[in-house]
C-alpha cells in the first residue's frame, strides 16, 4: 500500500506544470532535430520523441519517493537520473518492436531502423539524464535556501525567546522595589504614599504593554525613566537629583527593552540608595555619525565591581544589546571623580 502511494504521489509531483514545460520543450527540440531528416511519418516520430519524454518524466517522478529506504552508498537522484535514462531506451525499443509487422526481422536487424534507433537513444540520453541533472541541482538549491529560511527562522525564534528570558530577569526589580517603599511608606503613615501609587500606576500604564517587545524606541524607554525618577524622588527628595539630556531626533532610536531602566535603577541601587547624601543622575542621548550614545553618570557612591547588579543587570543588558545588534553594540563602565560612576553604551542608530 505504502509503494502505491508513493506511486501516486510521485506521479502528481512529475506531471506538475513545470516538469511537464521542461520535458515538452527537451522533446521537441529533439523532434526538430530529426524532422529535418524524418523519412517516415511524423507522427511515429512524434510517438518516438514524446512518449520516451514522458516516461522519463515518470520514472524521475517515482525514483524521487520510492522506496522509502534505500541502503546508505543508494542515493535517490542516482536512481532518478539512472531511471531516466532506461525509460528513454526502453520506451523507445518498445515502440520500435511494436512498430515492427508481424513476420518481418526484429529493428535490430534492420540496419536503417536500428540507425534511427542508435540516433534517437543517444540524443534522448544526452538531453534526459542531464535535464534530470540540472532539475535535481536545481532542486537542491531550492531545498538548500527553504533549510536556510528554515533556520533563520529557528534563529528568530530561539532569539525572540532569549530576548524575553533575559527581559523577565530585569522587569521585577523595579516594581518590587517601588512596592517595599510604598509599603514603607504606609507603615509610616507617610503623606508621599499616595504620589507614589499614583506615579507607579502612571508608569505601569505606560510600561507594561511593552514589557514583551523584543525592541522600543527611546523615547518609550525615556517616558519610563522619568517616571521611575519621579518615584524614586518622591521616596527620597532631600537625597535624589536628576536630569534628562535628549538631542533632537533621538527619541525615535530603537533599543532592546528596559536598557534605560537597567541603568538608571543599577545608578539609584548602587550609587544613591547606599550613600548618606544620596547624589544625583544625569542622562544623556545623542547621536553622531550613525551611532546612538548613551550615558548614565551618578555621584553616588558607585557602582561596585561586587554587587549583584553588575551581574545581573547589566549582564543581561549585554547580552540583549548582543541579540539586537550583534558585534556592533558596547557597553562600558568608568569610575568618575571623587565618586560615581558612568555607564555609558554606543549602539547603531536603528530608527
Amino acid at each position: 500500500m505504502s509503494t502505491l502511494r508513493c506511486a501516486i504521489d510521485g506521479l502528481r509531483t512529475c506531471l506538475s506544470a513545470r516538469r511537464l514545460c521542461v520535458a515538452g520543450l527537451a522533446a521537441l527540440f529533439e523532434f526538430a532535430l530529426f524532422s529535418l531528416s524524418w523519412e517516415d511519418p511524423l507522427s511515429y516520430l512524434v510517438m518516438a520523441v514524446f512518449l520516451p519524454a514522458l516516461a522519463a518524466l515518470l520514472a524521475y517522478g517515482l525514483f524521487e519517493r520510492w522506496p522509502r529506504r534505500l541502503p546508505a552508498w543508494l542515493a535517490h537522484w542516482v536512481l532518478q537520473v539512472l531511471g531516466v535514462a532506461l525509460a528513454i531506451v526502453l520506451t523507445l525499443a518498445s515502440l520500435y518492436l511494436l512498430n515492427t509487422q508481424a513476420g518481418a526481422p526484429p529493428f535490430w536487424q534492420v540496419p536503417e531502423r536500428l540507425q534511427s534507433y542508435v540516433a534517437l537513444s543517444f540524443l534522448g540520453l544526452l538531453l534526459g539524464p542531464w535535464t534530470a541533472m540540472a532539475a535535481l541541482l536545481r532542486q537542491r538549491d531550492a531545498c538548500v535556501r527553504e533549510a536556510e529560511r528554515r533556520r533563520g527562522e529557528l534563529e528568530r525564534q530561539a532569539h525572540d525567546a532569549r530576548v524575553w528570558l533575559l527581559q523577565a530577569q530585569v522587569q521585577p526589580h523595579f516594581l518590587f522595589n517601588t512596592l517595599a517603599s510604598l509599603q514603607a511608606l504606609l507603615d509610616a503613615g507617610s503623606s508621599h504614599a499616595a504620589p507614589v501609587l499614583a506615579h507607579l500606576v502612571t508608569y505601569l500604564r505606560a510600561a507594561v504593554p511593552r514589557l514583551n517587545e523584543s525592541a522600543t524606541r527611546l523615547e518609550q524607554e525615556l517616558e519610563m525613566v522619568n517616571a521611575y525618577l519621579v518615584l524614586m524622588q518622591l521616596r527620597m527628595p532631600d537625597r535624589l537629583q536628576f536630569s534628562i539630556t535628549v538631542a533632537p531626533g533621538c527619541e525615535r532610536l530603537q533599543c532592546p527593552p528596559m536598557t534605560l531602566m537597567t541603568l538608571v535603577e543599577n545608578a539609584v541601587r548602587h550609587g544613591i540608595d547606599p550613600g548618606m547624601n544620596g547624589g544625583r543622575i544625569d542622562v544623556r542621548i545623542s547621536e553622531l555619525s550613525g551611532r546612538c550614545h548613551i550615558e548614565v553618570s551618578d555621584t553616588g557612591v558607585g557602582l561596585q565591581a561586587g554587587s549583584p547588579g553588575l551581574g545581573t543587570g547589566l549582564g543581561s543588558l549585554r547580552e540583549r544589546l548582543a541579540l539586537m545588534f550583534g558585534g556592533e553594540a558596547a557597553l562600558r563602565i568608568s569610575e568618575l571623580a571623587p565618586h560615581g560612576f558612568r555607564v555609558s553604551i554606543e549602539c547603531p542608530a536603528w530608527s
